[in-house]
């Protein structure tokens, strides 16, 4: 982090402890300020008559860790808490037992369970899950008004906080850039179409406006902030914390793309309570089994669905299909439709390509929905009834 001072003796920290009445153990911890609670203290408990500190990671970095402790940040080797699975892997945010202070070099000695985890799968082709983010409240989505609004990309996000166990929040920043408030409105009801149960806001970093609306309904709690390279993420972070401490560089005037400014993930306390852990700007934002996120998503699609004459309706060619008939009629948009398409059939084949058996079955089903797709377009042109075909 670029913070100059120690986190335990910022001001936030002892505002936030000083304001709790009564005062009881727990609130008055001095990882209070980062989360720890009632929950975290029993899952620590087993850990606690052997000499070690419970800590939060602040940062990641090659095999070592920043963890805050109640005696401030130590520097840990996590050599012993690196698992064949990468998706146990120490993570920001996640709360541990380290070495106390004697150790030279100090370890990690484990993880207590994670509440969340925010997960997307890696560029890689072994299709691994990569974990941005450990115990987080809110997701915050940033996208910037300086570039058109990718409302498929603004899914996709969602799809993967919902999965987390977060509750997403989008934001829009540089909203001076649209000062029409006409126009302005319209890209706020796009982004609201398109993420039913989600808070939206219109953030200006730069002049505070609608920071103090995004601190309050953020709340105390752990939020990740999520978005591309130029979204504004660095100077919407140094807002909310109320310092300079993510360095910030300006985007490209052809484009509006930003450079990686931010180059790992950082946890940094909130003078208001809580915690923000800041992340690089993502250009990949493939799902990782995150079908039950796609569902919550694309939610009126999944309730029109219910009324398809075939419970595996692929909402494609085939008859009776009740989500055709709501884009037929404008109660669904085209793009919703399609967009949920995408994403389900990208989600399938990743949860496939760790699960031969499920593999298998998307195939077949695939193969299926084809024949029947054929098959319905030859019933059009009359040349045949139109029959679905046999489940396998």
């Amino acid at each position: 982090m670029h913070s100059s001072s120690s986190p335990l003796s910022s001001p936030s920290s002892s505002s936030s402890l000083s304001s709790a009445s009564p005062v009881s153990p727990v609130s008055a911890h001095p990882l209070a300020a980062y989360g720890w609670d009632e929950g975290w203290d029993a899952a620590f408990a087993p850990f606690s008559g052997r000499n070690l500190l419970p800590g939060r990671v602040v940062r990641v970095d090659r095999g070592l860790c920043d963890v805050v402790t109640a005696t401030g940040v130590v520097r840990a080797d996590t050599e012993f808490v690196v698992p064949r699975d990468p998706m146990k892997v120490v993570c920001t945010g996640d709360w541990v037992a380290v070495d106390p202070e004697g150790g030279d070099p100090r370890y990690v000695r484990t993880l207590l369970p994670r509440r969340t985890a925010f997960v997307r799968s890696t560029s890689s082709k072994r299709s691994e899950g990569q974990i941005l983010a450990a115990n987080v409240d809110h997701a915050v989505v940033a996208m910037s008004l300086a570039v058109e609004l990718d409302l498929g990309r603004v899914e996709r996000f969602l799809a993967l906080a919902w999965e987390s166990g977060a509750q997403p929040v989008v934001v829009l920043t540089k909203a001076d850039l649209v000062p029409d408030p006409v126009a302005l409105s319209y890209l706020v009801d796009d982004v609201v179409a398109s993420a039913p149960g989600v808070p939206v806001l219109t953030v200006c970093a730069r002049d505070g406006e609608g920071v103090g609306e995004l601190a309050e309904l953020i709340g105390r709690g752990t939020c990740v902030l999520l978005g591309a390279s130029g979204a504004g993420k660095s100077t919407l972070a140094n807002a909310l914390v109320g310092e300079d401490v993510m360095d910030v560089r300006a985007t490209r005037d052809m484009d509006g793309k930003g450079r990686h400014t931010t180059t790992t993930r950082n946890l940094l306390p909130l003078p208001g309570g809580g915690v923000l852990i800041d992340t690089p700007g993502l250009r990949g934002v493939g799902l990782w089994d995150a079908g039950g996120g796609v569902g919550q998503v694309f939610s009126e699609i999944e309730e029109f669905a219910r009324d398809c004459r075939f419970q595996d309706c692929a909402h494609d060619a085939e008859p009776g299909c009740a989500v055709r008939a709501a884009v037929d009629d404008g109660a669904l948009p085209l793009r919703r439709l399609e967009s949920y398409r995408k994403l389900v059939r990208e989600n399938e084949w990743i949860v496939a390509k760790s699960d031969a058996r499920m593999r298998a079955g998307v195939r077949q089903g695939w193969k299926r929905r084809q024949a029947e797709g054929r098959a319905a377009g030859e019933a059009k042109r009359g040349r045949g009834p139109w029959r679905p075909a046999p489940p396998r």
